[in-house]
């Protein structure tokens, strides 16, 4: 995977920075940076990564991502040119000033960088308000952009359109040095899920001994390095499930389990439905 965009635009030259993403797909690392992030997906399906969760995106994704949370997009399989578009809009929590914050009329935006720690998923009317907005950043520049941002943080901090993503992700701030091991350690998984991973080889990438690793791991993610692995696994399951017409075994080890009887007693354990059920689910919904 290649970065596409962790450049952030010098603050001498703006106090934030809007993007607009014309790419193949998506296929960023897994990165963190300083500034909060607000995307919007205008086409592409794929993963998303925030935090320690991985789900499925598609075409109106909406999301605020806050300071140093690690994240990113992957398209799926198979590309199509210029397919995977996208605004993202990047500025720090001190992009109006050192005492905007401090304002009483700031009070609810400054609640909601706190918040954006945990990913915020936006939705409904206020997504649809909030993405003609940003197209609108797109086409302006300078002051007119600036207020155009202050609206839409004064939009999502009074709206109940919100949903935490990974109310964990938050919990995660440490030294430069220990997010650089985050990011290698989450690249490492998003790659190679579907693989048979050793604690050997995970813990040698986080230049820890494997017994330090799973410390260091339930630490930050506040779950197990088999757990994390599973959940990867599962996303990918119930995304081929729904979307394609593999058989359950193919599904099962395209997915990562090497085994179909673990694979069903698990994605029953986690879904409700066996494997079967659930794709007919969504072949009747179809």
């Amino acid at each position: 995977m290649k970065p596409i965009y962790e450049q952030i635009t010098s603050r001498m030259e703006s106090s934030l920075t809007v993007l607009q993403l014309n790419l193949d797909c998506f296929d960023t690392v897994y990165h963190f940076h300083p500034e909060i992030e607000l995307t919007y997906i205008k086409s592409s399906y794929g993963k998303r990564y925030l935090g320690g969760k991985v789900t499925d995106y598609e075409p109106g994704d909406l999301v605020l991502v806050g300071p140093d949370v690690p994240h990113c997009w992957h398209s799926y399989d198979a590309p199509l040119p210029t397919m995977a578009q996208a605004i993202v809009i990047q500025f720090r929590t001190d992009f109006a000033g050192d005492g905007f914050l401090q304002l009483p009329e700031s009070s609810k935006i400054g609640q909601l960088f706190e918040k954006a720690r945990a990913g915020l998923l936006i939705s409904g009317n206020l997504k649809t308000i909030i993405s003609a907005k940003m197209e609108l950043m797109v086409s302006s520049d300078g002051f007119a952009r600036l207020l155009v941002l202050m609206e839409i943080l004064h939009l999502i901090a009074n709206s109940d359109e919100i949903q935490p993503i990974d109310s964990e992700s938050g919990l995660f701030i440490s030294s430069s040095a220990e997010t650089v091991r985050f990011q290698k350690v989450f690249a490492f998984l998003i790659e190679n899920y579907h693989q048979e991973i050793s604690l050997k080889t995970i813990s040698g990438i986080a230049n820890l001994t494997p017994t330090a690793f799973c410390r260091y791991f339930k630490n930050v993610t506040r779950k197990t390095l088999v757990e994390v692995i599973t959940e990867f696994r599962l996303s990918k399951a119930m995304q081929l499930l729904r979307n394609t017409d593999k058989p359950v075994n193919e599904v099962c080890f395209l997915s990562g389990f090497g085994n179909i009887s673990y694979f069903n007693k698990t994605f029953k354990s986690a879904n409700g439905n066996s494997p079967m059920e659930y794709r007919k689910l969504f072949q009747i919904s179809r």
